[in-house]
């Protein structure tokens, strides 16, 4: 029963009265509206949108877990501290990199973490620096983080292949410039095949690399971004690692560095003493604390149990069968849609809407015919140098069917846009609400419930 005081008593006019059994028919019918990556392909290119195993929730809602008071004593959740322990391990032989931190809450906020890092890094040298280079087809959070941060941030043009060339990136340095955030690979589903030699011209000029670990998905147990001479890199478990996204659940964005960057670590850090795990502060060019306690522990819970489960040989499969799954589709949608660059593929491929002009038809009317055809659209207009760019990424959970499945739709698509292009512009017809007016409805939300106007 609710308490009194916080039972409201005015402002109750026009609200419906409805039961129980109401309420949960009414969520239920909506839920059976919604196209989910638990209905069918979820092919969002740069988002990973792969099948999150009902095992990791299984574990995440163990009791130990699940009911454990995070400001509980280090010697009563030595189980939780393991695991934690273990997963920075799994992520440092994944990543090849020294150290981890698991406090950030997202990647974005794991973004920020290693740019304060990197800041830490060079005032404790003498020049903070004021620059960060990023390449034209990063991902969005890349400027924003560095903005953030205090940084000026200058776009770095890829060449003709769609990756990044070493004499661009040395023309562009300077003792001003403290870092260069990459994406491997990049937002074009390209490998950036220079990316040693461009951590080698940074260093040179002391400035640091920063690469993105968005797209890590095609990386497991294939390539690691410490080899390639990255200095820091955040993960994102809601992507790579099978945690939820989203409205599914808080986020997660781990942190791995070089040993350069080492002593600027958040902190307090896990360490092992006398055979326990514990908490430690004594850090003393730590860049402080950047999440409230340690981290969300339940989406760590999530991505170590199937880390367990896959394994390292398991995560290699996953890696190859991923970009397996992106150079199917590549082949496939290829006879349908131009490819935006002929560079081969890595875990997911970028297409155009430019064959369709003369036909009226656009990306976004593609997107919202697909699902009329029970698919969820690809990721739409991104990245920003590909005009009408179509990125599809269908991680390594979806079969040959659904991806045969998904082609058939795309190329019934193109034939709509040619023979009744209507069809396609004014998608979607068999979803329970039609095409929004979307510039309405970012500006003009509604957010709360309305009495209905008598007519």
């Amino acid at each position: 029963m609710l308490p009194p005081e916080l039972r409201r008593e005015d402002g109750l006019d026009g609200l419906p009265e409805v039961s129980e059994l109401d309420v949960v028919r009414h969520f239920t019918r909506l839920s059976q509206w919604n196209l989910s990556a638990a209905t069918t392909l979820y092919p969002l290119g740069s988002c990973t949108m792969k099948y999150n195993p009902l095992a990791n929730e299984v574990v995440a809602r163990l009791s130990g877990f699940a009911g454990l008071h995070p400001l509980v004593p280090d010697q009563w959740a030595q189980g939780t501290l393991e695991l934690m322990a273990r997963l920075t391990q799994f992520l440092r032989d994944v990543s090849g990199m020294p150290e981890v931190t698991l406090q950030p809450a997202a990647g974005a906020h794991g973004e920020l973490t290693g740019l304060k890092m990197v800041r830490a890094y060079h005032v404790d040298r003498g020049n903070p620096r004021r620059r960060v280079l990023i390449p034209e087809s990063a991902h969005g959070t890349n400027p924003a983080s560095a903005a953030l941060c205090g940084y000026g941030v200058t776009e770095v043009p890829a060449g003709p292949a769609g990756m990044l060339e070493v004499e661009t990136v040395k023309r562009m340095l300077d003792d001003d410039v403290a870092a260069m955030m990459i994406t491997n690979p990049n937002t074009l589903g390209v490998f950036e095949q220079e990316i040693r030699g461009i951590a080698h011209a940074l260093h040179a000029a002391g400035a640091l690399l920063y690469c993105d670990g968005a797209n890590m998905n095609a990386l497991m147990g294939v390539a690691k971004p410490g080899d390639m001479g990255a200095d820091v890199l955040q993960f994102n478990l809601h992507k790579t690692f099978s945690t939820p996204h989203g409205g599914g659940g808080p986020g997660s964005g781990p942190v791995a560095v070089s040993a350069l960057l080492e002593p600027y670590l958040p902190a307090p850090r896990l360490v092992e003493s006398d055979g326990a795990w514990r908490w430690s502060s004594d850090f003393p060019k730590a860049i402080g604390r950047v999440r409230s306690f340690h981290g969300n522990v339940g989406m760590l819970v999530r991505a170590y149990c199937y880390m367990r489960m896959l394994g390292g040989d398991g995560l290699t499969d996953a890696t190859e069968k991923a970009v397996l799954n992106a150079n199917y589709l590549r082949a496939h949608l290829s006879r349908s849609l131009p490819l935006a660059v002929a560079t081969p593929s890595m875990h997911e491929c970028v297409f155009s809407d430019k064959d369709l002009g003369e036909t009226g038809v656009h990306t976004l009317d593609i997107a919202k015919r697909l699902l009329d055809y029970g698919f969820f659209a690809p990721t739409i207009y991104f990245p920003l140098v590909v005009p009408g760019a179509i990125m599809v990424e269908p991680t390594e959970t979806e079969s040959k069917q659904t991806l045969d499945e998904f082609v058939a739709a795309v190329e019934a698509i193109v034939a709509e846009a040619h023979a009744d292009p209507a069809q396609v512009t004014q998608a979607p017809h068999g979803t329970f609400i039609g095409r929004l007016d979307e510039t309405r409805a970012a500006r003009r939300p509604v957010l709360r419930y309305r009495k209905p106007t008598a007519p």
